[in-house]
């Protein structure tokens, strides 16, 4: 039997009962803080589109800061205090939330609610980070482009209320799984790092002999990807690629095991290798090798390490589109077939790891996500009490 279930038999026998939020808590909008008011030091501060990019459970110190002045002004979290972020361009991200755990007040910008209650603070966050949570949510949310959802529907949400030493046990245990998922993250990053400094000190071959100058348009050929859209081609198997990462599902490919880069919307990430099959959309292109004395994945490889000059090959506009005649003029140095193939074999073992989701640390990142979510939602569940 788990202290879990030993605090539940001595100290709630006939069961937890489900209380709503808005019987345990007030909910206050924040007000008044815009992107423009944020400052590397001051008054701590959370605008609320950090809750989504930045912010995760809990947090005891602010990325931003505002002008004290400013903040006296302002709505602000008290520690314990919960910051919820109320607006999101998807379902999922409405009321993401983060225990604000500082020693002092933060100012919370507008689009962003405190929750101020009586629970233990981490406890009523990893709730709004539970399966429980967001079926419940569903039916509050409201808005098209933009999904919103507010302070009164919120209040209607009904959380367990197990005793206070059963919410702090839940708390250790599934915190464990929040450090092991952050050691991951961090080894990743080491990795990512390493791979990166490998790749440019394989790939520097301006002192080998018999090295060519070529622009890529001599030796690839751009294979443009097909327009799908969610709304009328999504699946379950496979991967929908585009100009970033993975976009939605669909029950048919076009791609396997290509590298992919982007043509609309570009970011500075715009080159990536992409395992398995998968749809390419007409957003992101592959390529084929057109002169055998080239191996694809020594010149996947260069453009991997090119991404700073690919990008600076964009349409400069709101939207970064890439210049395709551009990029093909753009110009690599290859060694000897022979070479060529050494150095992408060598740097595939890196990209496995960093990047391959059926074998490398991305992989183990995803099992233990998957762990936490299945022993948070079943140590979120109770046996409710009979009124």
């Amino acid at each position: 039997m788990s202290r879990i279930d030993q605090l539940l038999n001595e100290l709630a026998p006939s069961g937890v009962p489900l209380r709503a939020l808005g019987e345990l808590g007030d909910f206050v909008r924040g007000n008044g803080l815009q992107k423009s008011d944020l400052k590397e030091e001051g008054f701590p501060a959370i605008h609320y589109g950090q809750i989504h990019t930045h912010y995760g459970i809990w947090a005891d110190s602010t990325k931003s800061f505002t002008d004290p002045a400013l903040a006296a002004k302002l709505r602000r979290a008290r520690p314990g205090d919960l910051v919820i972020a109320t607006t999101s361009e998807d379902d999922a991200a409405v009321a993401k939330a983060t225990a604000w755990l500082g020693s002092v007040e933060a100012a919370v910008s507008g689009d962003a609610y405190i929750y101020r209650h009586s629970l233990d603070p981490r406890y009523v966050a990893y709730f709004f980070d539970s399966g429980s949570f967001r079926e419940q949510k569903r039916r509050h949310i409201s808005g098209t482009k933009v999904r919103r959802i507010s302070g009164t529907s919120l209040a209607k949400i009904r959380i367990p209320v197990p005793p206070v030493e059963v919410q702090r046990e839940i708390v250790r245990v599934l915190d464990q799984f929040i450090r092991l998922e952050a050691e991951l993250k961090a080894e990743l990053e080491a990795r990512r790092t390493q791979y990166g400094y490998y790749r440019h000190a394989l790939l520097n071959v301006s002192d080998e002999e018999g090295v060519r100058e070529l622009a890529l348009g001599e030796i690839i050929r751009l294979n443009f990807g097909t327009r799908i859209t969610k709304k009328d081609d999504a699946g379950s198997l496979y991967p929908v690629y585009g100009g970033g990462g993975e976009s939605f599902r669909t029950d048919a490919f076009n791609r396997e095991d290509e590298w992919v880069i982007s043509r609309f919307a570009m970011s500075a990430n715009c080159v990536r290798r992409v395992v398995g099959k998968f749809w390419m959309l007409d957003s992101g292109f592959t390529f084929d090798v057109i002169d055998a004395s080239v191996d694809k994945d020594f010149v996947g490889q260069l453009l991997l390490s090119m991404q700073p000059i690919i990008f600076a090959t964009s349409t400069q506009s709101a939207q970064k589109n890439i210049d395709v005649d551009g990029f093909k003029r753009l110009t690599v140095r290859v060694p000897s077939l022979e070479t060529q193939r050494r150095v992408a074999l060598s740097l595939a073992s890196f990209d496995s790891i960093v990047n391959d989701s059926t074998y490398g640390l991305p992989a183990e990142l995803n099992a233990r996500r998957k762990q936490y979510e299945y022993y948070r939602d079943r140590l979120l569940t109770f046996e409710e009490a009979v009124a």
